[in-house]
C-alpha cells in the first residue's frame, strides 16, 4: 500500500485523533466502574451507559469515514483490531435502539479500549510520518 499526505489523509488523520478523544472519555467515564448493573441501578447509571453507547457507535461511524478515506488497507495495518466489528457494533447500537445489551457495552469499554487506542495511536503515527515526509520533500524543493 503506498500513501501519500493529501487532504484525504488529512481528514482521516482528524477522525483518528476524534476517535482516540473518544475512547479516552469511555475509559475516563467507567473508571472504577465494576459491572455493568452499576449502570442500572439509578437514573444516572442508564444516562450514563447511552452516553458511553453513544461513544462506541460514534467510534464506530468515525472508523468507517476513515476506511472511506484511506481504505481496507490502512486499517488493515493493525489487523489485529477487528474493524468490521467496530463498524457493526456502532450498526447495532445505531439500529437497535431499545435492543442494547449493556454487558456487551461494558465488555467493550472493559476490554477492547485500549487495544483499539494503541491500533489508532499506531495509525496516527503513520500519519503523522507521511505528513513529517511530505514537509521535508516541500521543504527541500
Amino acid at each position: 500500500m503506498v500513501l501519500e499526505y493529501s487532504e484525504n489523509t488529512r481528514l482521516a488523520q482528524e477522525t483518528l485523533l476524534n476517535i482516540k478523544r473518544a475512547i479516552l472519555m469511555l475509559q475516563e467515564w467507567n473508571e472504577g466502574v465494576e459491572s455493568a448493573d452499576e449502570w442500572l441501578s439509578s437514573t444516572y447509571g442508564m444516562q450514563k451507559l447511552a452516553g458511553n453507547a453513544m461513544m462506541v457507535e460514534v467510534i464506530g461511524e468515525e472508523v468507517k469515514k476513515v476506511e472511506k478515506r484511506l481504505g481496507t488497507e490502512f486499517l488493515n495495518l493493525r489487523p489485529e483490531i477487528p474493524w468490521r466489528e467496530v463498524m457493526g457494533m456502532r450498526n447495532h447500537i445505531a439500529h437497535g435502539y431499545f435492543d442494547i445489551n449493556e454487558l456487551y457495552v461494558f465488555s467493550v469499554i472493559k476490554n477492547d479500549l485500549s487495544p483499539l487506542l494503541e491500533a489508532i495511536d499506531y495509525l496516527i503515527s503513520v500519519l503523522d510520518t507521511l505528513k513529517m515526509e511530505k514537509e521535508v520533500d516541500e521543504h527541500c524543493e
